[in-house]
């Protein structure tokens, strides 16, 4: 079984993607946040820093397109692949609303016209191999079938599902018996997506679906940084190392942005996951949230690590 990161916008960057390889390497890909191309055929220079192979030497990183142009998507996958990329990710997935607005992400699955324009495209023309990550339709499950279908037609290099519709966001439960028909039916490699937030649940649609060769995690591997390592049947991540970690984490955003504020930002929003690893961790958790001082918050974490038991049984979600 192959394990992926997740592509998680404000999160799963290039420091973060090298700071957890070093710490709990084990993730057969990582996926970068999506990059939306248009039509000035250029990279934004924030965006090329996380593109650049030399932040990502020696890690298996996939870039992620989202469009619904198949020429804006192709300037950038050929410059992707001119850097080394050997795939590419298609984003059909992102259900926010700004997205779906403008007709890309989950908002191209109820336009299956427009989405074959797209994808013969892309086909005709493709610079490296092309992946494909969808949610099961954009409002209802029921478009599933006609979507795979489309996708069968095309030789895509590998077909993450993750298993909500677009209108599900991330708040309704996902629906994995729908994979079941991705299993019959698809042509395609398949990859399971989906509330893979505990081991438990990893290992229950491995249990199921045991003929899928890759499964996705995204807040559950941010949360347990050590998840994916678990699941390749690695340790657990003990006090010492976590701490390390996320230290370096911090200093490591203190670079690269250059201002101790911004780096806090990020940390905040992995210490949203990461704090139920911990027992008691509410006592904290509205502080963390709250604070605008690096300091308070190093003063913060000092304190969690010092008082606070990691749970015996792992990541127990509360969000």
């Amino acid at each position: 079984m192959n394990y992926y990161f997740a592509p998680m916008e404000g999160v799963t960057d290039h420091v973060f993607r090298n700071v957890h390889h070093r710490y709990f390497p084990g993730a057969d890909k990582y996926y970068t946040p999506f990059f939306s191309p248009t039509n000035d055929g250029r990279f934004p220079p924030r965006n090329m820093r996380d593109f650049d192979p030399e932040v990502n030497r020696g890690l298996p990183v996939v870039p992620q397109l989202l469009t619904k142009h198949g020429a804006d998507f192709l300037w950038a996958a050929r410059i992707l692949a001119e850097l080394g990329y050997q795939e590419i990710n298609l984003n059909l997935g992102c259900p926010s609303g700004t997205v779906v607005a403008k007709g890309k992400g989950s908002g191209l699955l109820s336009d299956l016209e427009g989405l074959e324009r797209l994808l013969d495209e892309i086909f005709a023309q493709a610079p490296a191999a092309i992946s494909v990550k969808t949610r099961l339709g954009r409002k209802e499950p029921e478009e599933f079938p006609r979507l795979l279908e489309l996708f069968s037609q095309y030789p895509i290099a590998e077909l993450t599902i993750h298993c909500r519709v677009g209108a599900d966001f991330y708040r309704k439960p996902a629906r994995p018996e729908w994979f079941a028909l991705a299993i019959e039916k698809s042509k395609n490699p398949l990859c399971y997506n989906g509330d893979l937030t505990t081991i438990e649940a990893c290992r229950a649609v491995e249990e199921q679906y045991p003929e899928t060769p890759a499964i996705m995690l995204g807040r559950g591997a941010v949360a347990d940084p050590a998840m994916i390592r678990r699941l390749h049947g690695g340790e657990a991540a003990d006090r010492e190392t976590l701490e390390a970690y996320t230290a370096e984490l911090f200093e490591s955003y203190c670079v690269a942005f250059g201002n101790r504020r911004a780096a806090l930002g990020r940390m905040k929003e992995i210490w949203f996951y990461q704090n139920c690893l911990f027992e008691g961790a509410e006592k904290y958790e509205k502080r963390l949230k709250k604070t605008t001082s690096p300091e308070e918050y190093q003063d913060l974490v000092a304190r969690i690590f010092g008082e606070l038991p990691l749970r015996a049984e792992g990541v127990r979600p509360a969000w």
